[in-house]
């Protein structure tokens, strides 16, 4: 169970990496240099999991468990005739699997951003030919069942590394795209900052005020340690800046509802 557990928690702060690398660099910043921590990378990882990942690994639960049914459902036999055709049908085409994916890695950008379900079809075909069925009753040696199965894990965690860094991006755009919905920032300063004009509105309140400036404007990014990374309301990710304004003494932060 500890192997299993530190396994599952590897995997998890890997994706979790990944997915947060893809995310914060489409607004051009490193989550390396937020202070992400192991704990705060695994719960990144949580991000991936949608409906298409849940039934991708529904799918992958049952084609790997595919060559121990039979030893597992004793069904009778006229039950099992019917129930198992389809499955070594399947299994005895395993091959075809495998050359749809290879044909898929051969159009790679015609099937962008689905990328990862190339790697992932070889997979299921080298999990298919593992069967009984597929290999016509016979028992195969430590190369014909340990190379295959080495390789399927690798086009699998090929496939997982291109879905999370799928995910991020997508989820990026996604979050891109609704700028005036994020947390309202306010900035009280004691000295003019050189914030562009247009969507950020400076307010002088006039002398005898300790924090004199006022902008608004603004919408949050993210919160770390004090650093706030905001943008103006009119953001454009291709062209426009990240701007990182420290609290201090000096500037004062506040966080408000941005527009519902």
């Amino acid at each position: 169970m500890i192997a299993q557990a530190s396994f599952i928690a590897a995997l998890m702060f890997y994706l979790g990496a990944l997915y947060a690398s893809r995310y914060y660099s489409y607004f051009h910043v490193s989550p390396f240099s937020l202070g992400f921590g192991f704990a705060e990378f695994v719960l990144q990882s949580l991000h991936l999991l949608k409906l298409p990942v849940l039934v991708t690994f529904i799918v992958l639960l049952i084609v790997s468990g595919i060559p121990r049914l039979p030893k597992r459902l004793p069904l009778p036999d006229r039950v099992a005739r019917s129930f198992y055709a389809p499955i070594s049908a399947l299994a005895r085409g395993h091959l075809v699997v495998v050359a749809a994916g290879l044909v898929m890695l051969i159009l790679w950008p015609l099937i962008q951003p689905y990328g990862w379900v190339a790697p992932l079809t070889i997979a299921v075909g080298l999990l298919l030919g593992q069967s009984k069925n597929a290999q016509g009753g016979r028992v195969t040696g430590l190369r014909g069942r340990a190379v295959p199965l080495f390789a399927a894990g690798v086009f699998l965690f090929w496939a997982v590394t291109l879905a999370a860094w799928d995910v991020g991006e997508r989820d990026a755009k996604l979050h891109a795209g609704n700028v005036l919905h994020w947390t309202s920032v306010v900035v009280l300063s004691t000295e003019s900052l050189s914030l562009p004009t247009g969507s950020i509105v400076e307010q002088d309140l006039g002398e005898g005020l300790r924090h004199r400036y006022r902008y608004t404007g603004l919408r949050l990014l993210i919160e770390r340690n004090g650093r706030y990374y905001v943008v103006p309301v009119n953001w454009n990710a291709k062209t426009d800046s990240i701007w990182v304004i420290r609290e201090s003494e000096n500037t004062w932060i506040g966080l408000m509802p941005g527009v519902q």
